[in-house]
């Protein structure tokens, strides 16, 4: 008697024939070398920075205009052999301290709370979809309740509140929060197409239990698209935690982030622009590079998604 598998299993067939598709897309290419720069900058920040010959917190006065209203001394904002990217007006704090420094900051909040988004929305997801019944219902009217909530409002009342916390954990944690049922719904309904396969059925059959059923059979199959879909949500962590930034409440000084550097740049962007172009350019870069990544991986790992 022969034994029935998942398609996921029957092989690297797939896998390959996607990661194939991905080489030849070059989109796909520069949005690799763009997301795996950024990445490595935020990984290598200290040593950037200390490379720059400045600290994200040093002060170079000699560097701006005091008579011009703190204006940096030489062209495109005050770039130099000994300011890469220029430097902030009034403060002469360097730039490129700064913007690296900014996405070690931003990047880890995207990452990680993205990482929490996926945990568990593909946790909640599995379980609606497998157990149906109570379970789904009640995940369900869950999933309907934070999705109803004006969830940035409540971003900003809960940072605006917290004072005496980690802002870094807390911006993860309510982020977070609000980002999981998107995920869960997509792999409730993979799980609900999933679990009446036959390879399921075999191995419900053959004794499996629910845990090994769910990690060995389903969790395979909604792989794909929890990945594509992880790549999709990571931009809109990274623009999330920039939106909160620059309104205020998010990291705060002198704890440099994207957000906050473009929120404190307006009042320059006539007389400086380099201070305003630096960190929008990081940032739009960034979101661009993630979301063209998570398209093509969408389109290739779950073409049903990509068409509904």
């Amino acid at each position: 008697m022969s034994t029935i598998s998942p398609p996921s299993r029957a092989g690297s067939g797939p896998w390959r024939l996607a990661r194939a598709e991905l080489r030849r897309r070059p989109s796909v290419k520069v949005s690799l070398v763009v997301v795996t720069l950024f990445a490595v900058m935020a990984v290598a920040a200290p040593l950037l920075s200390a490379l720059g010959g400045w600290g994200p917190e040093e002060f170079d006065k000699s560097a701006v205009d005091p008579y011009l209203g703190g204006l940096p001394v030489g062209p495109l904002g005050g770039v130099s052999a000994e300011h890469w990217l220029g430097v902030e007006p009034v403060t002469g704090r360097d730039l490129f301290a700064r913007v690296v420094h900014g996405a070690q900051v931003s990047l880890l909040i995207a990452f990680a709370a993205t990482a929490i988004v996926v945990v568990a929305g593909t946790a909640a997801g599995i379980a609606a979809g497998y157990f149906g019944g109570r379970t789904d219902s009640a995940l369900s009217r869950l999933m309907d309740l934070t999705m109803s909530f004006p969830s940035l409002i409540f971003m900003i009342a809960t940072m605006s509140v917290a004072r005496d916390v980690n802002r870094i954990v807390l911006m993860t944690l309510v982020i977070g929060l609000f980002g999981w049922p998107g995920i869960a719904r997509v792999v409730r309904g993979q799980t609900l197409s999933l679990k009446h396969r036959e390879y399921v059925d075999a191995a419900r059959v053959g004794g499996s239990g629910p845990w090994r059923i769910l990690t060995r059979e389903i969790l395979p199959g909604v792989a794909g698209p929890v990945i594509a879909y992880t790549t999709l949500i990571v931009p809109g962590m990274i623009a999330t935690e920039a939106a909160l930034s620059y309104l205020g409440v998010g990291v705060r000084p002198p704890t440099p982030s994207w957000g906050q550097m473009i929120a404190e740049s307006v009042a320059f962007h006539d007389t400086d622009p380099t201070y305003f172009v630096v960190p929008s350019l990081c940032l739009f870069l960034t979101v661009l590079a993630f979301t063209l990544l998570g398209d093509a991986l969408r389109d290739i790992l779950d073409p049903r998604g990509s068409r509904a």
